[in-house]
């Protein structure tokens, strides 16, 4: 069922709060909302499954130029709100650099550990960073967002996945661009404009959550030495390759990706459980 939280500033956050255990906390990535985690629904025999619209995404409304930091402040209030503890942290693409971003705040301590989904430290590459994507394709999607956001919609939808998109992953490709599409682009172009400057890497050293980086290795995005900087520069990482995935592994491998974050989260347990004994 669809719950409403209020925001420090008055925004309305659009969340979801099913299931019964530790708390996955589930953050999308751009353009999308909580929807895209449908494959995980089946978690919530296990877990608690916490699913939020991320600020100018899905049902959830605010300010008309939202940023990573105001959608990180959004996150890190509504775990605040209900009393979280021990949650692990799920963030896709936008959702894992808002994460880091509450990672590295007062919320910090109501979380357990990180899952990381095919996502940089930086997004826009200089002299000094190739891990990202290049200043000219950043610039082209800030031209394309702007100019026609409905066009940009349909090809990040199918681009998110392993090309050739399997014939089995055509339908879900399509809603996918669907869904992109139904967003404000003023908004998506704000949000955009916001992730691309944003560069984390001074906040990775701090942040002490075990972490699970999942990659995916057709990803159209990021290769893995994008995953082998984040392993080498987050204290407690490891990374997980997934084979037949591009940049969606939780949807395009979800029953591989749920196998995976169930033992990561069952050796947290384990972790927390030796620390209370000792």
């Amino acid at each position: 069922m669809l719950q409403l939280f209020t925001a420090s500033d008055g925004a309305t956050i659009a969340y979801r709060d099913e299931g019964a255990g530790v708390p996955l906390v589930l953050l999308h990535g751009l353009m999308a909302h909580g929807g895209f985690f449908r494959e995980q629904q089946a978690l919530a025999a296990d877990f608690r499954l916490i699913t939020i619209d991320l600020r100018g995404h899905g049902e959830s409304h605010g300010a008309p130029a939202p940023t990573v930091e105001r959608i990180a402040a959004d996150v890190a209030g509504l775990a605040e709100a209900l009393d979280l503890e021990g949650a692990i942290g799920i963030g896709w693409s936008l959702g894992a650099t808002v994460l880091w971003h509450v990672l590295s705040g007062p919320a910090a301590a109501r979380f357990a550990g990180a899952v990381v989904i095919d996502m940089t430290a930086r997004v826009r590459n200089d002299s000094r960073w190739d891990l990202g994507l290049s200043p000219e394709a950043c610039d082209a999607r800030s031209l394309a967002i702007r100019d026609d956001y409905e066009s940009f919609a349909f090809s990040a939808g199918q681009a998110i996945f392993a090309q050739p998109v399997a014939a089995g992953r055509r339908q879900l490709a399509t809603w996918v661009s669907e869904e992109f599409a139904r967003n404000d682009a003023g908004a998506m172009a704000a949000v955009w404009e916001s992730l691309v400057v944003q560069d984390v890497r001074a906040l990775l050293a701090s942040i002490r959550h075990p972490t699970l980086i999942v990659h995916g290795a057709h990803s159209s995005l990021y290769g893995d030495g994008t995953a082998d900087h984040l392993v080498a520069a987050l204290p407690q990482a490891r990374a997980v390759r997934f084979e037949r995935s591009g940049h969606a592994p939780h949807l395009e491998e979800p029953d591989l990706f749920n196998d995976t974050l169930k033992e990561f989260a069952g050796r947290l347990s384990r972790a927390r459980a030796a620390q209370t004994t000792e």
